[in-house]
């Protein structure tokens, strides 16, 4: 649970401060030129310049590096085990590799945009409906108390000498946990009834922020990311189309 709490990234990087829908934009070209190969070289590439890029949001590496851990570990899992079963060495590791690249374009893109900031963002620009979004920003904000709720259940049934072992106290705690959560959700639901944010009347956003000149260049980056690796991918004749044979 302590995963889901939001990162500070520093004011001062040069790409802390642009635009949610940039970096979100920034990452999805670098997915795109992952998903639609399946060469080893062209994720290498694209990995290299998401690492460069890593201290340019602000982050610190290991802080980063710390959410990132269970996605590598799954991927060099997954691609140790194609590479295992079908005997193709080079498969396996262009699968790895394409998943670390996709995996670490989102979380760097994600985890430097403030909730907040991102629903005001998809409001304005994308007119995404208000009250979904207001709800599902709510819901974020309160993920990380999650890891609280668990804590406290675990030191209360400790405290009345039950049983409080990983693997047996685990079902009977979720459930504990999933109880906290919906009463803490009605209440939410009820105070926010209350505050008027069921209205379906027009909304105003207290901080409207324009996409730049320089939340286009990242995107530009991006591309010029993407068509570079693929690029010398084609000219090196490692390229190879997700769907060909």
């Amino acid at each position: 649970m302590r995963l889901l709490e939001p990162l500070t990234p520093d004011p001062r990087a040069p790409l802390a401060r642009a635009h949610p829908l940039a970096k979100i934009g920034a990452a999805l070209v670098l997915m795109f030129a992952l998903f639609i190969t399946i060469d080893p070289l062209t994720p290498t590439l694209v990995f290299v310049a998401e690492m460069i890029a890593v201290p340019l949001i602000g982050i610190p590496p290991r802080a980063l590096l710390r959410r990132a851990l269970p996605v590598f570990i799954a991927a060099i899992g997954i691609g140790f085990f194609n590479a295992l079963l079908s005997g193709d060495i080079a498969g396996g590791v262009a699968i790895g590799l394409r998943l670390a690249g996709i995996a670490l374009a989102g979380i760097v893109a994600v985890a430097s945009i403030d909730p907040t900031d991102l629903a005001d963002a998809l409001v304005e620009h994308l007119h995404a409906p208000r009250r979904f979004t207001v709800g599902a920003l709510a819901a974020f904000r309160l993920m990380p108390l999650f890891a609280d709720e668990w804590q406290t259940i675990a030191m209360a049934r400790r405290a009345r000498g039950l049983d409080n072992g990983r693997v047996t106290a685990f079902f009977s705690m979720t459930r504990s946990l999933f109880v906290a959560a919906i009463r803490r959700a009605t209440r939410l639901a009820v105070a926010m009834d209350g505050r008027g944010f069921a209205d379906p009347g027009c909304r105003t956003l207290a901080r409207p922020r324009t996409i730049g000149g320089r939340d286009w260049s990242l995107i530009a980056a991006a591309i010029g990311v993407a068509l570079l690796a693929t690029a010398t991918s084609v000219a090196m004749g490692s390229w190879r189309f997700l769907l060909a044979r």
